[in-house]
């Protein structure tokens, strides 16, 4: 599947129109309809990542290099944790060492 039918999927199953997309996003109606057709096959780095968000996937979900389906909630999940500080995410970690040692 395409970059542009993934976005006009994700679209679709939030009940979205281009105009509200390209809104949300602070692009033009004209260039997320051009991406859905295929009409541009690399939209910007930027644009992925701010579909990316707005969707709550992956920018490698949306150019088709997706990992296994029980992986995906792990890659947003790292996207959310490159936002801590570094003392957050020692917290984090130290709440997945704690987790992982009562299973066993």
């Amino acid at each position: 599947m395409s970059i542009g039918a993934r976005i006009k999927e994700l679209r679709v199953k939030h009940n979205q129109s281009l105009q509200g997309l390209a809104d949300a996003l602070g692009a033009s109606k004209a260039h997320i309809w051009e991406i859905e057709r295929g009409g541009s096959k690399n939209p910007s780095m930027d644009l992925l990542k701010k579909l990316a968000e707005h969707f709550s996937v992956t920018v490698a979900y949306l150019v088709g290099e997706t990992p296994p389906a029980e992986d995906e909630g792990a890659m947003v999940l790292y996207r959310d944790l490159k936002e801590l500080s570094e003392a957050d995410r020692d917290t984090v970690l130290s709440l997945m060492k704690h987790f992982k040692a009562k299973r066993g």
